[in-house]
């Protein structure tokens, strides 16, 4: 489904989103900047639009791996990297969530934006970027869709079920990899349910801070 997107997948998600995207995203980097780690590892990178804010946002000396297990996606972030004159390093690679190509214990910040939702096995991913965190000095950041605050459902539910569909028909050219987003985002824990998912594969201090109206949550824990 991503492979047949990617190459419209940035467009769709900013004419979507209204661009609020961009602020969603710039609310994850700002806090991983707060937290100051020597390495990140970007799960799930995509057209690696976190990555590269990341890349650019924080010191030289922090190394940054973006993986993903959908190549043609992995290859417009590294076109996106071409392009631009970033000092630091940053790799784009290959790497499945359920089976990270990560040693334990040797990470100090997991990023996932969007991401979370499209897992096989939420807990085995999860236990998964706990594996690979430094216990006392890791943290992960998860930026996803969540359940809207009460006053938001009657309109974003409708938004989702009938008009985001047909509007991602028009910019992308393909309804059912939205209609399948809909779905997902419909079907995915609220910022509670989430946390205690989180503290279930062993993350503790979890904080769930809502973004436009909980449309989206940004929840950030410690290994």
């Amino acid at each position: 489904m991503f492979s047949g997107i990617s190459g419209k997948y940035d467009f769709a998600n900013h004419f979507l989103s209204g661009g609020v995207d961009l602020y969603w995203r710039r609310r994850l980097v700002n806090a991983v900047r707060r937290h100051n780690p020597t390495n990140v590892a970007d799960l799930a990178t995509g057209s690696g639009d976190v990555a590269l804010t990341l890349r650019k946002r924080l010191p030289l000396e922090c190394t940054i791996a973006g993986l993903d297990f959908c190549e043609p996606m992995l290859e417009v972030a590294r076109q996106k990297q071409a392009s631009r004159s970033l000092s630091g390093e940053l790799t784009f690679s290959f790497g499945d969530c359920m089976d990270l190509p990560l040693e334990s214990d040797s990470v100090d910040a997991v990023t996932i934006a969007f991401g979370l939702r499209n897992f096989e096995d939420r807990h085995r991913g999860l236990c998964e970027m706990r594996r690979v965190l430094r216990p006392g000095k890791g943290a992960l950041f998860v930026l996803e869709f969540t359940q809207p605050d009460a006053w938001l459902k009657p309109v974003y539910g409708p938004y989702l079920k009938y008009v985001l569909p047909h509007l991602a028909r028009l910019s992308t050219g393909d309804k059912a990899a939205y209609d399948y987003l809909a779905g997902s985002i419909e079907a995915f824990p609220d910022k509670a349910s989430l946390t205690a998912e989180l503290e279930a594969a062993g993350f503790t201090n979890v904080q769930a801070i809502g973004l436009t109206g909980s449309i989206v949550a940004l929840h950030i824990a410690r290994a």
